[in-house]
């Protein structure tokens, strides 16, 4: 699959979600950069938005397994990752899958959990595998997380861990619709059977991995690639900023640079590329002084900041 064949694809996969999900398509596309740039998906709204449709639709349309975990205060380690569980016939313990073996894994109201239960997922999301026992479990291929998260003012919810946080390529924020938007959802409604809509299957799972291996081919110029370096080393000595994006920060926002520029068909990544995805791929690394947090400084807004302040090569 090359640039053109993939952009085509994508724009197929968006076409396919809209038909289910009501909201503005740079939402939906920033969603499906994370799952392009072989990464994971961290969204984050009041209940009722349509975070978990989301994540079921974009399963079903790219034909891949789906399994949902509901985190909640009870819940413990292994009822993500699975157990060994002992065998009366043949005197032995065998490993029992948790729900965390799938292609596509909701984490829904992942903050509801304790951060013990959170960092259950750290080695799955970080390196595609489970170990328990001792014992290493690989898992499915392609594998991507997509959580949910209620806003942390809202009762019984912990607030994520910064370590946690840093594995997902992406955080994203749905928003309610406006109001054509909402009356379309009704209308939508009255004209099914079924509560929540559904979608039809575009992909299956080999050519999920074909087109995530896509953006691999997209070039990056060398002024480019200074360009994202200086931004990730600006949040670091950021006034309002604590702790700054870290490393694996600043490759998360190259991989989805690339995965913008396959969207939009190029092969090659622009500064326009970068701009788009720094916001998305960086805001919620940051960890803001306690002035900052005081004053109601946005995240977005600092980096929004950094990309006014740092020179933009000419490609």
């Amino acid at each position: 699959m090359d640039v053109s064949e993939a952009s085509d694809t994508c724009t197929r996969l968006l076409d396919e979600l809209e038909s289910a999900i009501i909201t503005d398509q740079e939402f939906l596309e920033t969603v499906l950069l994370g799952v392009l740039g072989r990464g994971h998906v961290l969204l984050e709204d009041v209940p009722g938005t349509g975070k978990t449709l989301t994540a079921r639709s974009l399963a079903k349309a790219l034909g891949l397994s789906f399994s949902r975990i509901q985190f909640t205060p009870d819940l413990l380690p292994t009822d993500v990752t699975g157990t060994h569980v002992y065998n009366e016939r043949d005197r032995t313990f065998e490993f029992s899958e948790g729900p965390i073996f799938a292609n596509v894994v909701l984490a829904d109201e992942i903050n509801r959990a304790p951060p013990k239960t959170q960092s259950a997922l750290l080695e799955a999301m970080e390196e595609g595998q489970v170990t328990a026992g001792g014992e290493t479990y690989q898992l499915p291929t392609p594998f991507f997380v997509i959580a949910t998260q209620n806003p942390i003012e809202m009762e019984g919810t912990f607030e994520l861990p910064e370590a946690q946080v840093d594995r997902f390529a992406i955080k994203a924020t749905m928003g309610y619709p406006d109001l054509d938007g909402e009356v379309e959802l009704l209308r939508r409604r009255a004209g099914r059977d079924d509560q929540s809509p559904a979608v039809e299957t575009v992909l299956d799972a080999e050519s999920v991995t074909a087109l995530r291996g896509v953006p691999e081919t997209v070039r990056v110029e060398e002024d480019v690639l200074e360009y994202m370096a200086a931004i990730t080393r600006a949040t670091r000595e950021h006034r309002h900023v604590e702790v700054g994006v870290s490393p694996r920060g600043s490759q998360r926002l190259f991989e989805v640079a690339r995965a913008r520029a396959t969207l939009s068909g190029r092969e090659y990544v622009t500064p326009d590329d970068v701009k788009r995805v720094a916001r998305p791929a960086l805001a919620h690394r940051l960890v803001l002084t306690p002035d900052a947090r005081v004053d109601e400084v946005a995240k977005s807004s600092v980096i929004d900041r950094i990309l006014e302040e740092v020179p933009v090569p000419t490609v």
